[in-house]
């Protein structure tokens, strides 16, 4: 990290601190508070952490302002269209994209870690039928570390390259055969021959009985999809990833952790919630009745799929999701899935309402991959899932600097504590 020549000076009562001032390549200027309590003894109070930055990163950008997000400098939308997600896996991992012969070396090295241990699959028949496929890989992934012990000792360089490929590898058949394990299918294995996007399809989908044969239209929507969700810098699963990781950690349990925490509804849920909403409207004649709920401001209704909390103007993921999202319906129809004739009436009516443009309300990534997914005939259960899969490179891109980072320390966030002051024990027969 480059020396400060800018400082903020704070006064708390009768003693100043100063607090060195850095300059970020990109985003507004960050006070360096790591002494603030040597210096004044106080804390900062930041619930959420939505002020605070809790690390320095070369990886990930985002102007939720601008609708800018860019990985390793590179803006997502061209990457989306000119590029594809192992490509973009090699960005994030290494710096740069990849010579011709980089890429290859890459992609086969991706390719022929597809394959999980035999014996894992025992894992997968000793969860219930019905249970939802992100608690299966929650457990699966977390177990990785008991079967691949060759790639645990995060000191050691190599064995963190191997992690890395190995999840990112492992994580379409993970996925896939949770999937298949929640419908009761055989488990399909990964072919060589087949690209990442491809395979994943064709594992979820194919059956012994009869040939599959991918679409490459869908395959190119899913490449898409994982290229737009492969890593959005501090958000909640990667400080989860990174505050596990910070305890020294291997690379599996932290990635585990990620997908625990990627679980919930409030982070990797939202396509799920999206189409849940989709759902309960039910049928295209009663969109105007659910606009008119979102307007209410005494109603608590809101529509799942529009706006974002990090854009403040519009999610740049959505304009390729939703050039894939035209392709797909075009390609399979929507006279046949209600849900779906939903889904395009109610981003026509919504695009052209005043009310969503002027606090702009656009459709964002969540309602265009949900869309997507739901066409492709993935329920709703394996959505996030998907999510997950996706980000596992975003994950690993994230552990591994924090692994290179001089100033790595274990994660303990400091409290503004409200209970009790220091009192007695009363015995109990005086209570």
């Amino acid at each position: 990290m480059a020396e400060s020549t800018k400082h903020a000076t704070l006064t708390i009562g009768d003693k100043t601190v100063e607090l060195p001032i850095f300059t970020p390549t990109a985003g507004p200027d960050v006070i360096d508070i790591r002494k603030l309590y040597a210096q004044a003894g106080v804390f900062t109070y930041d619930p959420g952490f939505t002020s605070t930055a809790s690390c320095d990163s070369t990886i990930t950008f985002i102007d939720g302002d601008e609708g800018i997000l860019t990985h390793r400098g590179y803006a997502i939308g061209e990457l989306a269209e000119k590029s594809h997600y192992l490509e973009v896996c090699y960005l994030l991992l290494n710096g740069e994209l990849p010579s011709p012969a980089e890429l290859e070396d890459f992609e086969a090295l991706v390719t022929n870690h597809t394959m999980i241990h035999e014996q894992m699959h025992n894992f997968f028949r000793g969860f219930r039928r019905d249970a939802h496929p992100m608690a299966t890989m929650v457990g699966v992934v977390g177990a990785m570390s008991a079967f691949y012990h060759d790639s645990t000792d995060i000191a050691d360089p190599w064995q963190r390259e191997v992690a890395s490929i190995r999840l990112i590898a492992k994580m379409p058949t993970i996925a896939a055969m949770a999937y298949k394990y929640s419908i009761g299918q055989p488990f399909v294995y990964p072919r060589n021959d087949l690209d990442y996007a491809s395979n994943f399809l064709r594992m979820c989908f194919s059956v012994p009985a009869e040939d599959y044969v991918v679409d490459p239209i869908l395959s190119r929507a899913m490449d898409r999809i994982f290229t737009l969700h492969a890593d959005h810098e501090q958000n909640a699963s990667t400080s989860t990833v990174r505050l596990a990781s910070s305890s020294g950690a291997n690379p599996f349990a932290c990635i585990a952790a990620g997908i625990a925490c990627l679980w919930g509804p409030a982070h990797g849920g939202a396509n799920q919630a999206c189409l849940e909403m989709l759902k309960e409207i039910g049928t295209p004649d009663r969109i105007p009745e659910f606009i008119a709920r979102a307007k209410d401001k005494n109603d608590p209704f809101r529509l799942m799929g529009f706006g974002h909390r990090v854009y403040k103007n519009f999610d740049p993921r959505a304009t390729v999701m939703k050039q894939s999202a035209d392709e797909v319906l075009e390609l399979l129809g929507v006279e046949n899935n209600p849900i779906l004739q939903v889904a395009k009436e109610l981003e026509k009516q919504a695009l052209e309402d005043p009310y969503f443009a002027d606090k702009k309300l656009f459709p964002n990534v969540d309602f265009y991959s949900g869309i997507i997914l739901e066409a492709m005939g993935f329920p709703t259960s394996m959505f996030t899932p998907i999510f997950a899969l996706a980000r596992t490179v975003g994950w690993i891109s994230q552990w591994k600097e924090q692994l290179n980072d001089p100033q790595l320390k274990i994660g303990r966030p400091r409290q503004l504590y409200q209970g009790a002051d220091l009192r007695a024990y009363v015995d109990i027969e005086k209570r």
